[in-house]
C-alpha cells in the first residue's frame, strides 16, 4: 500500500490512477489530518508526502515519523513545487529517502517508488526473534516455535515496538502516545487490556513481556 499526501486534488488523482494502473494499491490524502489516522489503521510500505500542505507541513509530519520506533523505517518520498537545492537538503537530511520537484512526470514517480523500495527491501525483510517470538517485518506476521499466531493491528505494533527496544520500559502514557497517537481519547487501561489479550495469545512466551512495577512493560531480554 501506497500513501500519497497531495493536497492538490488533480495531482493526487492522477498520483493515484498511475500507481494502481503500475501495479500498486493505493490511497490518497489532502492534509496531515487525514493522513494520521489512515497510518494508524494499516501501514503503508511507502509515502509519497507533499512539502506544502494545509494544516501540517511534510517536513512535520516526516519529522514525526522518524521520532516513532512504529513508522522509522517506512520509506518516504518528498514532493514539493519549490525547486530549491535547500528545500531538498533539508528534506533528505530529515529523513527522506529520495525527492521529486513538481512538475513531475508520472513515469519518473513510479520509477523512483521502485528504485526506493528496492533499497528499503533489506530492512522490510529483517525477523525480529526473542526467545520462542519471531517477527517478519516483510510479511507482517508472528510465530511462536513456528506456529503462527494471529494478531490485531494494535498487538502487533505492540509487539514490534517491544521487539525492537528489548529490556527498555516503556511507560503506559509512552505506549498509548505511540501506538495510539497524540490525539487518543480514553485511558491507559487500554494499553493494560492490549498487553493482557497479546500475552494470552503468545502463549508460553508471552511472560517475556514484563511488567514494570509502577512504570509499565518492557520486553525481556531471553533469547
Amino acid at each position: 500500500m501506497i500513501y500519497c499526501v497531495e493536497d492538490e486534488s488533480s495531482i493526487r488523482d492522477l498520483m493515484l490512477y498511475t500507481l494502481k494502473a503500475s501495479g500498486f494499491d493505493a490511497r490518497g490524502f489532502e492534509s496531515g489530518s487525514e493522513f494520521w489516522p489512515a497510518i494508524k489503521e494499516q501501514m503503508p510500505s511507502l509515502i509519497i508526502l507533499d512539502v506544502m500542505l494545509p494544516d501540517e507541513d511534510g517536513l512535520t509530519i516526516l519529522k514525526a515519523l522518524r521520532s516513532s520506533p512504529v513508522t522509522m523505517d517506512i520509506p518516504v518520498i518528498m514532493a514539493t513545487a519549490k525547486d530549491s537545492e535547500y528545500d531538498k537538503v533539508i528534506g533528505l537530511d530529515s529523513g527522506a529517502d529520495d525527492y521529486l520537484s513538481k512538475p513531475f512526470g508520472m513515469m519518473e514517480m513510479v520509477s523512483r517508488i521502485k528504485a526506493v523500495l528496492r533499497r528499503a527491501a533489506p530492512k522490510q525483510t529483517k525477523v525480529l526473534v526473542c526467545g520462542g517470538i519471531s517477527l517478519d517485518k516483510s510479511r507482517h506476521s508472528v510465530s511462536v516455535y513456528g506456529t503462527p499466531v494471529s494478531l490485531t493491528l494494535k498487538e502487533y505494533e505492540l509487539l514490534k515496538l517491544f521487539m525492537e527496544n528489548p529490556d527498555r520500559v516503556f511507560s503506559r502514557e509512552v505506549l498509548l502516545s505511540e501506538i495510539w497517537g497524540n490525539d487518543f481519547i480514553g485511558e491507559t487501561r487500554t494499553v493494560d487490556v492490549h498487553i493482557g489479550t497479546l500475552r494470552t495469545k503468545l502463549a508460553q512466551t508471552g511472560n517475556l513481556i514484563e511488567t514494570v512495577r509502577g512504570v509499565g512493560y518492557r520486553m525481556g531480554l531471553k533469547k
